[in-house]
């Protein structure tokens, strides 16, 4: 299989292995550092410039790397911290994982991905121990409209380019609205060529979208850009599924930043919760 490249900057070219990383080499582990090296695939492709990756499937594929990083199966990933250092380049990647703070409950680990020589991302991610709290579970969070129940939603694909947003199947609810998002997403595309997705890596490589389900601004010349350049993921239940569900809700200030906050969905119901803060800007028009 040929991994995708560049062309000349008018967008992404070269052969769908219908995934959106491969390896380059096998991962290796050095003093308990997990090191691992991909090419980046059409489906990885960002929205907001085309030589860019989206959000979405990095955030996966480093979800990915901190699950295989020193497995302990009686602790459950709890919360995922993404943290945007720089420009997500689309080309050859690096991925670092190590433990930053072990512990027989809790522990923390800490993910970066290397792009053109530079960090561009770090993941943290909190794992704690599980146990039966069955008899005192409780859910707070309404619910969300069953994906059976909702209707296809192209003008997702419409409003947003780019091989990421086209590789998503989208379900719509009848209560979806600008910044009051109600919709849902999957994808039949693996995160890594080759290797088996796990309900868990495919959903959280879907949960930066909810920055652009429902956006209160036109985007684009002439409206405004608002990229987050953060993805905060708390996690009350280990999700299911191929389908993500979500449930916006869009605030702007008055001074240049936004927040998207979301209730996340399987289709038995909300999991967790999801917070982007944006860097709103005006984008001139074209004929300015």
């Amino acid at each position: 299989m040929t991994s995708t490249t560049m062309a000349g900057g008018s967008g992404i070219e070269g052969h769908d292995v219908g995934a959106n990383f491969q390896r380059s080499s096998p991962p290796s582990v050095v003093d308990g550092v997990r090191t691992s090296e991909f090419d980046s695939l059409v489906h990885a492709q960002g929205t907001w410039r085309d030589d860019e990756l989206h959000m979405a499937p990095v955030s996966g594929l480093m979800t990915a790397e901190i699950l295989a990083h020193d497995p302990r199966p009686e602790l459950r990933l709890a919360r995922l911290s993404f943290e945007i250092l720089g420009t997500l380049h689309y080309g050859p990647l690096t991925v670092t994982t190590r433990t930053v703070r072990p512990g027989r409950t809790i522990e923390l680990v800490e993910s970066t991905l290397v792009a053109q020589g530079r960090a561009v991302l770090v993941a943290r991610a909190w794992r704690l121990v599980t146990s039966d709290t069955a008899d005192v579970a409780v859910t707070n969070d309404p619910a969300l409209t069953p994906v059976h129940q909702s209707r296809p939603f192209p003008a997702m694909e419409q409003r947003w380019p780019g091989g990421y947003i086209k590789s998503l199947e989208m379900r719509v609810a009848p209560d979806h609205a600008p910044g009051h998002g109600r919709c849902w997403s999957t994808t039949a595309v693996d995160m890594i060529a080759g290797e088996p997705t796990s309900d868990l890596v495919r959903l959280m490589g879907m949960a930066d979208t909810s920055n652009g389900v429902a956006p209160v601004l036109d985007a684009g010349p002439g409206g405004y850009g608002f990229p987050n350049v953060d993805l905060q993921i708390h996690l009350y239940r280990d999700p299911v599924g191929p389908w993500l569900g979500y449930a916006t809700t869009s605030n702007m200030g008055s001074d240049g930043i936004g927040l998207t906050s979301a209730v996340l969905h399987d289709e038995r119901g909300p999991f967790g919760r999801s917070e982007q803060i944006q860097t709103v800007r005006k984008v001139p028009s074209l004929d300015a």
